[in-house]
């Protein structure tokens, strides 16, 4: 087994989900404690999504609805469906690097911005063995 790389994961920032109601999904998790604590737009395949990140306690978990057609897929499944866990991060550039390095599968090129939070956050994703995503994530 190789030695831990010399990455810094602080804790898990949240998990996300796909809904096929955004209001419906909030309102559910609110029902059970959870506080909408951002709320954004956002592109997919040039179409608007929305996110809205639901936060009880030190947990976070974002609901985000895919635009259109995006939704049939999710809402044809028998399950529920977890999409990504993502780890926080003191340093989204040092995270890349080091993975990049170690030679992992990494999603995009660089790290991306979202215009979430108050000022912004960036991320990216690795592919894990069973082609699960692992999101890294760092709030500016």
């Amino acid at each position: 087994m190789k030695n831990p790389l010399p990455l810094s994961i602080r804790s898990i920032q949240h998990i996300g989900i796909p809904v096929t109601n955004i209001i419906v999904s909030e309102t559910f998790y609110k029902q059970l404690g959870f506080i909408n604590v951002m709320q954004a737009e956002f592109l997919h395949n040039q179409e608007p999504g929305t996110c809205i990140m639901m936060k009880q306690k030190d947990m976070i978990i974002e609901l985000y609805q895919l635009p259109g057609r995006e939704l049939e897929s999710i809402s044809n499944r028998k399950d529920g469906h977890i999409d990504h866990i993502a780890f926080d991060v003191p340093d989204i550039n040092e995270a890349f690097a080091v993975l990049k390095k170690e030679g992992f599968t990494i999603a995009e090129a660089a790290p991306v911005f979202l215009n979430f939070w108050k000022n912004g956050c960036k991320y990216f994703n690795i592919i894990g063995p069973d082609g699960e995503r692992l999101e890294f994530n760092q709030v500016l």
